[in-house]
């Protein structure tokens, strides 16, 4: 009886094991779309830190995205209504101060956030210019940020920040982000 009692725990034991080593171990699975976590590069500001990118690969090799959530910060009725609010609300300025619209800005959804990307040229300090797309997109009063930078295509790189930000892992994070947890 107590050898068969020493049998069940150590079974019980190695499987509790087994499976928090599974839910723990990285993925076999490259990052999706080539996207792979970097720190957060940016001081401290009003908002709490969110998550940076770096693209690995295709046509966005060497973009960086930074995503966070605004809490509070939308206006409840109309969410992001046009580009003078992307321009101000999408976290360009963490980049570079000095930047300049490129077009006109865009439509956009990602799940059931509604809001508008529009795409820039940015001036950087060491004297390279680069391409940016910021977008926003709100949530009844919450605000969730998105900037994509780099040296390629904008187009490129904003095709492939929505479309890494429409995975199911992606779309779980900001809806964690935005409802505080």
């Amino acid at each position: 009886m107590r050898r068969a009692a020493t049998i069940a725990v150590t079974l019980i034991a190695l499987g509790a094991f087994g499976v928090g080593a599974y839910q723990l171990a990285p993925s076999s699975a490259p990052p999706s779309a080539g996207w792979r976590e970097t720190a957060w590069p940016f001081p401290r500001d009003g908002w709490p830190a969110g998550r940076a990118f770096r693209c690995e690969g295709g046509a966005c090799d060497g973009a960086e995205l930074y995503l966070r959530a605004k809490r509070g910060f939308c206006n409840c009725e109309s969410g992001v209504a046009d580009d003078d609010e992307v321009d101000r609300v999408a976290d360009i300025d963490l980049i570079t101060p000095r930047f300049t619209a490129a077009a006109q800005g865009e439509v956009v959804h990602v799940g059931e956030l509604r809001g508008r990307a529009r795409r820039y040229d940015l001036a950087i300090h060491d004297g390279a210019g680069r391409a940016a797309v910021g977008v926003a997109l709100s949530r009844r009063c919450d605000l969730f940020v998105a900037v994509a930078q780099g040296r390629g295509d904008a187009g490129a790189m904003q095709h492939a920040a929505l479309a890494f930000l429409k995975t199911r892992e992606m779309r779980t994070w900001m809806t964690a982000a935005l409802d505080g947890n």
